[in-house]
């Protein structure tokens, strides 16, 4: 279990109940360009991972109901990507703690049209206003490391989806290739601070994302985590030498 008295941010260790509201401040900064931030931490790789992520998920593509719930997912990268796959019986409930990323995801929902359906609300992922037993899926894409107490979290997962629901987590890891991982160092502490603030007029909140990767738990350890949660039939997928992996675990 995780200290409930503090919790890393980044490299640091800060008080438990501030980490969420010094998260919410780097997200609300890069809020706008939250898809440029992505395409710089991964160079542009994200597109090509979300996309086997959902080829994982495969939600049905008739009309048989499957309603997801993407979690910490305001800008709808990954939700709209499950509407698109899906037929009209998916709808997906998007939420995200942070009111900036889904005015942003609003802003592209509208733009957008969908044979499924969908809503937006502001949720805690480790505090969801949902029943038990009601989710056919729970996705969470980039965002489980920003979470305080994780476990709290997986276990909100757990209780919200039925029977026979699915758990399907992307998220950057630990490189697995002897020697890329010196590389993929020098690339995240160097480039992307350095290009975000080019970009954005600020680095620091893409130096704390990077110093996030570092400090999540690595690929076998994050799986126990969501063994210990309850699910069951838990693996996960390495993409590109390991720098994410998909995790996922049903809920039996």
């Amino acid at each position: 279990m995780q200290d409930q008295a503090t919790a890393p941010f980044g490299f640091k260790d800060v008080n438990a109940k501030q980490k969420q509201g010094m998260v919410n401040d780097v997200f609300s900064a890069v809020a706008s360009r939250y898809d440029q931030m992505n395409d710089l931490m991964s160079g542009g790789l994200h597109r090509l991972w979300k996309d086997d992520f959902i080829t994982k998920l495969n939600p049905p593509r008739n009309d048989t109901a499957f309603k997801v719930l993407d979690v910490a997912g305001g800008s709808g990268d990954i939700a709209f990507r499950i509407l698109e796959a899906g037929g009209p019986g998916t709808d997906v409930t998007i939420t995200d703690i942070n009111p900036q990323m889904l005015g942003e995801g609003k802003k592209r929902a509208e733009k957008l049209s969908f044979e499924g359906t969908y809503d937006f609300a502001v949720a805690n992922a480790e505090k969801l206003a949902f029943p038990d037993n009601h989710f056919d899926a729970y996705t969470i894409s980039f965002g489980i490391r920003n979470v305080t107490n994780i476990d709290k979290a997986l276990a909100e997962a757990y209780r919200v989806l039925k029977p026979g629901g699915r758990f399907m987590c992307l998220e950057f890891s630990q490189v697995d290739i002897p020697g890329f991982d010196k590389i993929y160092d020098a690339y995240s502490f160097t480039a992307v601070p350095a290009i975000g603030k080019v970009v954005t007029g600020d680095g620091q909140p893409y130096r704390y994302l990077v110093e996030s990767i570092r400090t999540f738990p690595n690929q076998q350890n994050f799986k126990a985590m969501i063994m210990q949660a309850g699910f069951e039939q838990v693996t996960y997928t390495n993409l590109s030498g390991g720098i994410v992996a998909i995790h996922s675990g049903w809920k039996i």
